[in-house]
């Protein structure tokens, strides 16, 4: 019997996508790659997901999945475990790929996965950096490009890439000609912890080549010997596609309370800019500068403080010029000495390295990377809108009084 282990492949970047897939298939023996095609997810109430299988050979079999609850991501959870769970318990395949569609986000599925008991080792996006600026920075609609995932989904190109790039702890990054210095630097800034392995255009995938459809049809046999341990160099993609994944560490170091954000870079025309401040914002001058500070840079993330709620920790996350602005609870100084021992280990550590005498773990903490950064005009621009020292020496009974601009982004 051979335990299988499960490595998920996502991005939007569908041709180096494809090519880390059939890299794997080519690289393990007995591998399977399942994929699920979201492409009629809004077709509507009728529409189907359609479910493939397929080994380095070419296509094995197809299926059919109803939308469920008009959501074709809750349709691929349902279907997907139990796919997995067959190879498992026949015991005679080493590596399940799951290659996402092009907008499904990595953190979900690794979570379903984890969650179901099977053994998930790798989470990987597959990036063309030759593409990263264009995509960063393109700030339509999924549902406009037909990259939605459900009749409802409010996505768009740009937030959903920084995502998928972001939670992955592996980069599959495409041999691409047309990407130079600055896209490989902005690759590095954008998610600088990330392993970063290379692969090369596959061309079309086999899988749709040669073999018919074989719908729902059991998978099939494979003798033992095919599925030994393949030999990895240290640092390729089939390494990091057995290294292991924890997704309670990778959702840690995406939460804003503790994420792992870029540091301080200026590498090939690009820069990275850290801001931080035990200052809270003037919720107004802040609002009337979104527009300029949203537009500053291709990707800007973190969390920050508005002195008219000094009890909130508030997440900034840009791309595409367009913010998103969420409460993600309180900041652990408000909270009462009892609450500390039911916040994850992590948080407390976080908030320990940032800890202020007086405001506690309450801070700005902004990070903004692009090419052509004007980084003197952008610190210039965010310290223009925290309290000046009289506004600040007025005190929080005060500061509570201020007008609340930014109630139209929390729907309070």
């Amino acid at each position: 019997m051979t335990q299988l282990s499960v490595a998920i492949v996502g991005g939007l970047h569908a041709d180096a996508r494809r090519a880390a897939v059939e890299a794997l298939l080519a690289g393990v023996p007995g591998s399977v790659a399942l994929h699920h095609d979201l492409s009629t997810a809004t077709d509507g109430p009728d529409a189907k997901v359609v479910r493939t299988v397929r080994d380095a050979a070419g296509l094995i079999s197809t299926g059919e999945t109803p939308l469920v609850n008009d959501c074709a991501c809750c349709a691929l959870r349902e279907d997907l475990v139990p796919e997995l769970e067959r190879f498992a318990d026949a015991g005679l395949t080493r590596l399940a790929v799951v290659e996402l569609w092009d907008s499904v986000e990595p953190k979900a599925m690794a979570e379903v996965v984890a969650a179901s008991g099977l053994r998930l080792t790798s989470v990987i996006t597959a990036v063309d950096p030759a593409l990263l600026l264009p995509y960063l920075g393109n700030g339509d609609d999924l549902a406009d490009r037909g990259l939605a995932a459900a009749t409802t989904d409010q996505r768009t190109v740009a937030d959903t890439f920084a995502r998928q790039l972001e939670y992955a702890p592996v980069l599959a990054v495409l041999d691409s000609e047309d990407a130079d210095d600055e896209d490989r630097a902005l690759l590095s800034q954008l998610h600088p912890t990330a392993q970063r392995v290379p692969i090369r255009s596959q061309g079309a995938p086999p899988a749709f080549q040669g073999r018919g459809e074989l719908r729902d049809q059991p998978r099939r046999t494979r003798s033992p010997e095919r599925t030994a341990a393949p030999t990895a160099p240290p640092g390729s993609l089939l390494a990091a596609a057995f290294a292991g994944f924890d997704v309670d560490a990778a959702a840690a170091a995406q939460h804003p309370a503790s994420a792992l954000l870029p540091t301080d870079a200026d590498e090939h025309g690009v820069t990275t800019l850290v801001w931080h401040r035990h200052r809270p914002f003037h919720p107004e001058r802040l609002y009337e500068a979104l527009e300029d500070l949203c537009c500053a840079a291709a990707r800007s993330r973190g969390r920050f403080w508005l002195a008219e709620r000094p009890d909130t920790l508030l997440h900034w996350d840009a791309a595409g010029g367009a913010l998103c602005v969420e409460s993600v609870g309180p900041w652990l100084a408000s909270l009462p000495d009892a609450a500390w021992d039911m916040v994850p280990p992590v948080r407390r550590a976080a908030a320990a390295l940032d800890w202020h005498p007086e405001h506690g773990d309450r801070c700005q903490h902004l990070v903004f990377t692009s090419p052509g950064l004007d980084r003197d005009g952008l610190e210039r621009l965010l310290e223009s809108c925290l309290l000046t020292d009289a506004e600040y020496a007025a005190g929080r009974a005060a500061w509570e009084r201020l007008p609340r601009p930014f109630d139209t982004f929390l729907e309070v």
